[in-house]
């Protein structure tokens, strides 16, 4: 789950089937009583029509705890992150970074740095499109070294500066659950 919306929506369908809800956030629910098997086959199928997945092995429930807190960091930051990502990720999630980094390489086929840049690309981009803010204060609030770091990123993976993005002749964007 990526938004607001997202847990709205996954909290009343789970409502809709009879479980009083403790906590949506992203990526995990918490329920007031631990469901039956059965219980457990209607809410994957009541998700997967939503077009969202039932997790449930521990491997696949950490790479999802490492997206959601990738995609936390980018679109909803609640303070700078003052550690590098690969401490922030180990002391959040309890477990050497190594082990989190292999995991996630092993089950999404990117590595952490490369999923955190491109999120970080794709917020570069609606930033852009909002035209609110100038590529100087958008460095800022994603917490590039400079302007000329964030552009030479961003050229890296869109293949276009920020100038001939923010111009429109190639201004798309990429669906967040694609990355």
């Amino acid at each position: 789950m990526v938004s607001l919306r997202c847990k709205l929506v996954v909290g009343d369908e789970l409502k809709k089937l009879g479980f009083e809800t403790l906590a949506v956030d992203l990526g995990q629910v918490e329920i007031k009583e631990t469901p039956s098997a059965g219980q457990l086959d209607q809410i994957r199928l009541a998700l997967e029509k939503l077009g969202f997945e039932l997790l449930r092995d521990k491997k696949d429930i950490l790479v999802q705890r490492i997206k959601n807190i990738i995609v936390e960091l980018v679109y909803y930051p609640s303070e700078p992150l003052i550690l590098n990502l690969s401490v922030y990720l180990s002391n959040k999630l309890d477990h050497d970074y190594t082990y989190l980094s292999n995991l996630f390489s092993e089950q999404s086929g990117v590595t952490i740095e490369k999923f955190y840049i491109y999120h970080k690309i794709e917020r570069v981009k609606e930033l852009l499109s909002d035209g609110k803010l100038t590529l100087t204060e958008i460095a800022f609030e994603l917490q590039y070294s400079s302007v000329a770091h964030l552009s030479n990123q961003f050229k890296k993976v869109t293949g276009l500066t920020p100038s001939q993005f923010k111009q429109g002749k190639h201004n798309t964007r990429s669906p967040l659950e694609n990355l």
